[in-house]
């Protein structure tokens, strides 16, 4: 059976996803009822990570700059999380002059494409008055597209997440059915806070300081910071967010290779399983590589939980405007 019948069968739209990293917006995406017909990652390790996860999902290894887009001409949806730093207040915020900075090789795959909807996440740094002037070129470019834009600065812990982790994330949709998207609302109640989100991943070897631990743990985290290759390690970031993770009962200097032992004394580093269920992720999504890259991928992530609320409402949109299966040929 052809994707295009998977797809037709199964009542999903389409998409493809630039710098999908290990998998958070995909995952959230594919919750929200879309099917990919190509993730694409340039680190080797995630991309081992996207394959160990969904066999079945198309990676597309390599620098978005060499990716060709014209078998997916007219997917319904073209996401991305493309890298924070030219942005970032933690950085030089260099934005459009930072060598990093993939708008342009996005909009311009989006521009071959032509999918129904663009979805786009970034650092809060995005909405900076410094970067107001580079702001409006993307929409005046995207409007020229036949593309109406918003953008929109969303807290993970609104949707569940156990941390804050603000995050702006930039729709873009065809003008003719703008009206039909609305962005997400907040979940009612606040998520749970680290000790119970943590509890059972802390005591799984046995460790009698758990329920102490839960006690003290009774905030949502600090944003979890990954980091890149040439900066940051497998810690929990700059000394600000370590000493927030202290006041959590959290030894942030380092990551851990499993739950603290029984007689254990002192105060808990996470291990990796833990920091991604923090994230979001569910506990049987599984990160490739050592405990440094495992841990980057997961720090860098998009939260699945708000990737799928967001997207919930791109595919609502593009169903009730009609704009659902673009009819084309895939293999």
């Amino acid at each position: 059976m052809s994707r295009q019948n998977d797809l037709q069968n199964s009542n999903m739209l389409s998409s493809v996803e630039l710098c999908a990293g290990a998998g958070g917006q995909a995952l959230g995406l594919e919750q929200a009822g879309f099917v990919h017909e190509c993730v694409a990652e340039i680190d080797r390790d995630a991309c081992q990570t996207l394959r160990l996860n969904r066999p079945q999902w198309t990676v597309s290894e390599g620098d978005i700059k060499d990716f060709d887009a014209s078998p997916f001409k007219g997917v319904d949806l073209v996401a991305g999380g493309l890298p924070c730093p030219p942005f970032s207040i933690a950085g030089k915020q260099l934005g459009e002059k930072d060598e990093r900075n993939l708008f342009p090789i996005a909009l311009d795959i989006v521009d071959e494409i032509r999918p129904g909807a663009v979805m786009i996440e970034n650092v809060r740094g995005f909405l900076g008055a410094v970067f107001e002037d580079y702001r409006q070129h993307l929409k005046a470019k995207l409007h020229s597209m036949g593309y109406h834009t918003e953008w929109r600065l969303l807290n993970a812990s609104d949707y569940g997440v156990p941390q804050l982790r603000p995050r702006v994330i930039i729709i873009a949709i065809r003008h003719a059915f703008k009206d039909a998207f609305e962005w997400p609302e907040a979940n009612p109640h606040n998520p749970a806070t680290v000790g119970e989100t943590l509890h059972d991943l802390m005591g799984a070897n046995g460790w009698r300081g758990t329920n102490a631990w839960k006690a003290r743990a009774d905030d949502i985290a600090p944003t979890i910071v990954g980091g890149s290759k040439k900066h940051g390690g497998p810690d929990l970031g700059p000394t600000r967010a370590r000493a927030a993770w202290q006041t959590l009962g959290v030894n942030g200097k380092s990551i851990a290779p499993e739950a603290p032992e029984p007689d254990f004394v002192g105060m808990p580093r996470l291990t990796v399983p833990m920091v991604a269920r923090i994230q979001g992720f569910p506990d049987d999504w599984q990160f490739y590589g050592k405990k440094t890259s495992a841990y980057r991928q997961v720090g860098n992530a998009f939260p699945p939980p708000v990737a799928k609320a967001v997207a919930e409402r791109v595919n609502a949109a593009l169903s009730m405007s009609g704009i659902v299966h673009q009819v084309r040929t895939v293999a």
